[in-house]
Formats: C-alpha cells, structure tokens, sequence
C-alpha cells in the first residue's frame, strides 16, 4: 500500500477563518481522492489544528473513510490526554506520543515534535502569517529540509 504523510501546522490563532477552512477542504478532499492511503498528522495546540482535525472529519465522512488516518501526535503524554484518554481515542483514529519529543524538556518538546513530524511528511500544509511563533520556527526547518510544503495563505485559487 502506498502510504502519503501529511502534517499541518499553524498560528494558535487565525485570521480569515473562513478562507482558510476552505483551502484546507479542498486540499484533503483531493488528498483522500488521489491517494492510495493517507495519514494526516496534527497536533493540538491551537484553533488551527482545532480546524484541520475537524474539517479532516469532515471530509472523511463526506468524500470517503476507507482511506486515511487521523493522527495525533503529542509531544508527550499530556494531562488533558491522561485524562481524557477514552474521549481523545474516540475523536482521532490513532494518538502518538513523539518519541524524540517525549524525551527533551518540556519547553523544547513541541519544536523537536514538529521537525520530527515534517522529516516523516510527503507533505507540509502550514497556515503561516507572522514571522514568529513556533509555526513560524517550523516553517523555517521545513523550507530548510526542501519539504513539499503548502501555505494556506499564499494558496490562491
């Protein structure tokens, strides 16, 4: 089975909400149409991975199920997923904790969590406006690592 890795990453708060809740669905729509299998990584940290989680969900029930994964990938074992561990698990078909991640101080662990995710990606979805930011951070190493990568606010059709 051919396996096509996609990552998501954005400001914890977005403008344009709208406008960039539907570039997300057209991208995913054709992902989950083109794509012998596809595995979308987010994270939970902000109102962007809020929205790709859900517009994912979306998608999945509206185009087709049978051929993709929602995955959470933590930095480390939170306290909101210990103890919300059966929630979490119903929302997302699959949680990994980031093993690099998990293993570093906190402060740094959601930066080594992201590198690891874009070196694992056929694909890097960013919704990027600001030059600063961990998102930001994350776009940098990921231009840097010549990833595939799309900006959800440069995408103009």
């Amino acid at each position: 089975m051919n396996l096509y890795a996609v990552s998501f990453f954005g400001h914890r708060q977005i403008d344009n909400i709208f406008v960039i809740e539907q570039r997300l669905e057209t991208i995913i729509q054709e992902l989950l149409l083109t794509k012998e299998y596809v595995e979308f990584f987010v994270g939970r940290d902000g109102e962007f991975d809020q929205l790709v989680a859900s517009t994912i969900r979306r998608c999945k029930r509206a185009v087709r199920d049978d051929n993709s994964a929602l995955v959470l990938v933590l930095p480390y074992a939170t306290a909101e997923y210990r103890n919300n561990e059966q929630s979490f698990h119903e929302y997302y078909d699959e949680i990994e904790i980031c093993a690099e991640s998990a293993e570093r101080h906190f402060k740094s662990a959601h930066q080594t969590r992201n590198r690891t995710m874009v070196n694992r990606s056929d694909l890097v979805v960013f919704c990027v406006e600001h030059n600063s930011g961990g998102a930001y951070q994350t776009f940098q190493y990921a231009k840097k690592a010549n990833a595939n990568i799309i900006n959800l606010p440069d995408v103009t059709r």
